[in-house]
């Protein structure tokens, strides 16, 4: 919200499940959640290591890059960290886009959309066309069930909650008691199908370079609608977004446009392992095309 009003150059966000990418679609901003492991989680409250990113919330694609050239790097007390090679990601979002191929996962990420957000959605695919090599539908391979999760959630909070389970809402004992009754055998399986999943990933960028989907299928809700019962496991909004921290995949969502009331609406680019640098030149380059991410919210 400070960086949709224009109070600070930038922010950083964590990210399980979208936690950068749903605000910045619904603030109008830009939000990238980088490959896991380039930036280093140390220091951050955890709520599941093998899911956890870190990244900038930034009004622009290369604003986002000048904050990510500042974050990225090895730190060797993250277990999670990776040593990657050093990229210059203010100089990558100069590079030319037009060889870029899109994917475009249909299932189920374009599934049920709000007509508003596919409206939109679809307009700015129309323009991403001008920019790069073309669309192509992909199919992303299945994502394992988020037991990992739970796991790890009770793994650190759990001594908190034992200690002091007053200072907890209902819902983070919940989440702890779940993943206190999952099996250490469960949790070893999910490991093995998230790296499964991550190593499936890699060939879909085989036939394409970037995928793009709508950031969330639905529009904002209202704060009090927060006062309403919880549909069972992840909200709808997280639908199209969790895949990725599973995927591990550098993951942007930038505003492609607004509804009829003034809501923004994001779109969402992501590329192979590494590849931010990639997803941050298509995302400036949607942004030169168009005006979207200078205007704000009604």
């Amino acid at each position: 919200a400070a960086v949709a009003a224009v109070l600070c150059y930038g922010a950083v966000g964590t990210d399980t499940g979208g936690s950068i990418r749903q605000p910045a679609a619904w603030c109008g901003v830009t939000g990238l959640k980088p490959t896991y492991g380039l930036v280093s989680a140390r220091g951050v409250i955890p709520l599941s290591w093998s899911l956890d990113h870190v990244g900038p919330l930034c009004r622009t694609a290369g604003d986002a890059a000048l904050l990510l050239q500042a974050m990225a790097g090895f730190d060797p007390l993250d277990p999670g960290s990776v040593e990657a090679p050093p990229v210059d990601y203010a100089r990558a979002i100069g590079r030319r886009t037009r060889r870029l191929r899109v994917g475009l996962p249909r299932a189920p990420y374009f599934e049920g959309l709000d007509p508003e957000v596919e409206r939109t959605v679809n307009a700015a695919i129309d323009v991403l066309r001008e920019v790069t090599a073309g669309t192509r539908d992909v199919t992303l391979p299945a994502v394992p069930n988020l037991s990992l999760l739970f796991v790890e959630a009770a793994a650190y909070l759990g001594p908190a909650l034992a200690a002091s389970p007053d200072g907890f809402s209902a819902g983070i004992r919940a989440l702890v008691a779940t993943g206190e009754r999952i099996s250490a055998a469960s949790y070893a399986e999910a490991r093995r199908q998230l790296t499964l999943a991550r190593h499936a990933v890699r060939e879909v960028f085989r036939d394409v370079d970037v995928l793009v989907t709508p950031t969330t299928p639905d529009l904002p809700s209202r704060i009090d609608a927060g006062a309403a019962p919880a549909r069972r496991g992840p909200p709808l909004s997280a639908r199209n977004t969790t895949p990725f921290n599973i995927y591990g995949l550098p993951t942007t969502s930038v505003n492609c446009g607004f509804s009829q009331s003034g809501l923004p609406i994001g779109l969402q680019i992501s590329g192979p392992a590494f590849g931010d640098g990639t997803v941050l030149a298509l995302a400036s380059a949607y942004q030169q095309r168009t005006e979207w991410h200078q205007k704000r919210p009604a």
